[in-house]
């Protein structure tokens, strides 16, 4: 029987959903049919996460309860700060994520998924103790005490004084609050499908999380805000990114923070960054690293006319964490730390009518080949 070869799983539907959804030619992303605009200007991470959550906005009430089920889940215990001690101090943050993450699960057994009340303690749990392990993970690896959370703070102003041990100004909190909520969902991406694939076995959460962490970071994907950074640093000053670019599409390299398998236009989540970044370094005082990624884009759109290739989601968030200071290796873990509402959204979701993932291939190998022993090979 013939069969259809689509590399990549490129436009081949893996699931129903109502999370949410990508409309790649007009630039519009929405969760739960709501635009991401709307919810960046009116909206918080955590009305936003149980938006996905349970797929509606929350009465006041309900986002009182869930913002104090957070506040309260924050702390991780001493044997996950032990294990993160343990870690090489050279290596990548993600790898300690993962890896904190996977163990939060031998702590909390979330394996009966078909408890609905133990699923969002689950999901309290993940959501609230990814910024602690991070943060954690950014001190310790330095040398220096891990900082526990504080119940006073909210969940942006918390993490970035679990990272600096300074309670950050009002507006590093809001506007880290608007990139959590851009990164919180994006439809079926690579580790959303890690997730889920996962998910689909029936393992528990935190074994279905840390998959997806493994995916977010590769530079493919999560990893590419990073390599962002690192590619406007070598740049160095505007004057120096036409013969750059140039050179890169010479030799048909990449241009990092460009291009999107569904976005035709700008990625709209790159346009409320880029807003971001004027009204931080208009209050803050400007960056070197900004003034070079604008030249990049004006130059690329020369360039690259008529390519459909524009600034995605990871061309302006890394200038953000870097004006924050954030080291570069923790923007990923960041992303993480909002797409993991996606990734419990799914979950959610995909445990109503589970089925599990088991896709085909086509083989192209021998068959009848014969065994040769070993002294006659």
């Amino acid at each position: 029987m013939p069969h259809d070869f689509m590399p990549g799983l490129a436009g081949v539907p893996a699931a129903r959903s109502a999370i949410s959804d990508v409309d790649g030619q007009r630039g519009i992303l929405e969760y739960r049919g709501i635009r991401v605009e709307d919810l960046c200007k009116k909206s918080s991470f955590l009305e936003t996460t149980w938006l996905l959550l349970f797929g509606r906005l929350p009465s006041k009430a309900e986002l009182d309860r869930f913002s104090n089920d957070l506040t309260h889940h924050r702390r991780i215990k001493y044997r996950i700060v032990d294990l993160i001690k343990c870690l090489p101090e050279q290596g990548h943050p993600m790898d300690a994520l993962q890896a904190a993450v996977a163990a939060l699960g031998m702590f909390y057994p979330g394996r009966n998924v078909k408890d609905v009340e133990n699923n969002y303690w689950s999901a309290v749990r993940l959501i609230a103790k990814l910024p602690t392990i991070v943060a954690a993970y950014a001190r310790l690896r330095r040398g220096d005490d891990h900082i526990p959370p504080r119940d006073d703070l909210s969940f942006c102003e918390n993490f970035l004084y679990m990272v600096s041990d300074q309670v950050p100004d009002r507006l590093s909190a809001q506007t880290l609050d608007v990139c959590l909520i851009l990164h919180a969902e994006h439809t079926m991406n690579a580790s959303t499908f890690a997730g889920m694939v996962t998910a689909s076995t029936l393992a528990d959460p935190y074994t279905v999380v840390a998959s997806s962490i493994g995916a977010l970071k590769g530079p493919l994907h999560g990893g590419a805000n990073e390599e962002v950074v690192e590619m406007l640093k070598e740049i160095g000053t505007p004057e120096r990114v036409r013969p750059y670019l140039e050179r890169k599409l010479k030799d048909k390299q990449k241009i990092m923070g460009f291009g999107h398998r569904v976005y035709k236009v700008k990625d709209p989540r790159a346009t409320i960054l880029q807003g971001l970044c004027e009204r931080l370094f208009k209050e803050c005082g400007t960056s070197p690293l900004y003034e070079v990624a604008v030249e990049v884009e004006r130059i690329s759109a020369e360039l690259l006319a008529g390519k459909s290739v524009h600034p995605n989601v990871d061309f302006y968030s890394g200038i953000l964490y870097d004006k924050m200071g954030i080291e570069v290796e923790f923007f990923t873990p960041i992303f993480a730390i909002a797409r993991v509402a996606g990734w419990l959204a799914h979950w959610f979701e995909q445990l109503r009518e589970n089925k599990l993932y088991r896709p085909d291939q086509i083989y192209e190998g021998e068959h009848n080949r014969p065994y040769v022993p070993i002294e006659n090979r």
